[in-house]
């Protein structure tokens, strides 16, 4: 029998909320974000600046085999080079209304559907939708529908992927059917914005303390801490919150 505790699910991050996890001989990115530096308005008086770019190009990535994207509707989860990428993967998974939106090979999941993929040498990985909330209670009109992810099998230890979640209340109800999690890649940075008064749109990093310890997390991946100048807290902020807490030897960055 595989001991499922031993095995460490690679992932490498490149900036933002974009990663690469190898798990079951498949490989999956999280919400590709390769453009240059630069703005991006979203109304009156509403504009995104990306300020670093990322640390790969889509060319320096390999094959891909799905794309997990939390949401479409940001240009910070998904930008123009994001964009043109999912039209080479085989499949993406996102939310109803974003598969809508983007057709092609994207298939859209509601909180707790799953799709099964089949692994180069035999058998499945089970990737969950989870709920997701980008903001206060109540954000939903304004900031959209948002997912995260489940990655399971029966051999290897599970993975979770956040999605641009604010609530701790869902990450309970996660780790009520999936925890304790082996990984946990949790988008961060503390996003605030003047629509909801500074209410929180992502995790900050006390909450992403919490949330590791919610979900009994051996290891914790912080992603979407870096790259965009909405981001009210980054990297160290997201180390000292660990350390702090004493659990430090959990995090991976990089």
């Amino acid at each position: 029998m595989t001991d499922t505790h031993s095995t460490t699910v690679p992932v490498r991050v490149f900036g933002g909320p974009t990663a690469l996890i190898e798990y079951g001989g498949l490989r999956f990115l999280t919400d590709p974000t390769f453009d240059a530096p630069g703005d991006y308005p979203l109304g009156p008086g509403m504009v995104l600046t990306k300020t670093a770019p990322a640390a790969a190009s889509p060319a320096d990535l390999g094959a891909v085999d799905a794309v997990l994207l939390s949401h479409d509707q940001h240009p910070d989860n998904l930008d123009h080079a994001g964009r043109a990428l999912l039209a080479e993967v085989p499949l993406t998974v996102t939310t109803a209304s974003g598969a809508g939106r983007l057709g092609g090979s994207t298939q859209g999941l509601a909180p707790w559907e799953s799709v099964e993929l089949e692994r180069p040498g035999g058998g499945t990985v089970t990737v969950t939708a989870v709920p997701a909330r980008h903001g206060p209670q109540g954000c939903e009109p304004f900031t959209g529908e948002v997912v995260g992810f489940v990655l399971s099998a029966g051999d290897l230890p599970t993975v979770y992927v956040s999605g641009d979640n604010a609530s701790l209340e869902l990450v309970g109800q996660i780790a009520e059917r999936f925890g304790p999690v082996d990984t946990a890649v949790l988008f961060a940075g503390a996003v605030r914005t003047p629509m909801f008064d500074g209410a929180l749109l992502t995790l900050d990093s006390a909450q992403a303390v919490e949330a590791a310890r919610i979900l009994g997390a051996r290891r914790v991946v912080p992603v979407h801490v870096d790259g965009w100048s909405h981001f009210t807290e980054g990297r160290d902020e997201v180390v000292d919150a660990f350390t702090r807490a004493g659990l430090a030897d959990r995090l991976q960055l990089g």
